[in-house]
């Protein structure tokens, strides 16, 4: 039995994960003011090369040099080579920060990143096709999975009483027993 409870809040585009966010420019060297989506201990100091994601123009990325990263209280600031002025900066507010998939992610067994559920097939405990996980919400309990198909969403809490098994290779996710995750179950 897989326990699908995750680390790291991110994303996946085209074999890249998402470790923060730029929130906006910062002073007059083209500095930007970055929130982090990792929970991996110095994942910003040390980084040499990132890719840029604008959400806005259908998941471009482009790649750039870090000349400068430092930590601050709420988060980092960042100087990059694609951008050296606050307005240059200002094009990039809002774009994700990714790096490239690494084989070698630290990780706890029974344990998977936001990027490896979503887009998983979620099957109910007969085999039938629910829909596809779609986005996960981050609560302090735990965290929910939204799963969509063309008709309905289903809100399914991510933890080992929902989840009997994650398989990977094969894209899937399998619930257990709908009286877990079933709101009519509930009524």
């Amino acid at each position: 039995m897989s326990a699908p409870v995750l680390s790291p809040a991110s994303q996946t585009a085209d074999s890249l994960v998402t470790i923060g966010r730029i929130l906006k420019p910062f002073g007059v060297r083209g500095e930007v003011k970055v929130e982090s989506l990792s929970d991996v201990p110095g994942r910003f100091e040390g980084l040499q090369t990132v890719y840029l994601t604008l959400p806005h123009e259908g998941a471009t990325s482009q790649e750039t040099t870090v000349t400068h990263v430092r930590k601050v209280t709420a988060g980092y600031l960042m100087k990059c080579s694609a951008f050296s002025t606050p307005e240059e900066a200002a094009h990039f507010r809002g774009a994700w920060i990714q790096i490239p998939v690494s084989p070698e992610l630290p990780r706890d067994p029974d344990t998977f990143y936001h990027f490896e559920l979503i887009g998983l097939r979620v099957e109910d405990p007969d085999g039938q096709e629910m829909g596809t996980v779609e986005e996960i919400l981050e609560y302090p309990q735990h965290h929910v999975l939204v799963v969509r198909n063309q008709e309905t969403e289903f809100l399914i809490p991510a933890n080992r009483r929902t989840i009997e098994k994650v398989d990977l290779n094969n894209q899937r996710l399998h619930v257990t027993s709908k009286e877990w995750w079933d709101i009519r179950h509930a009524l």
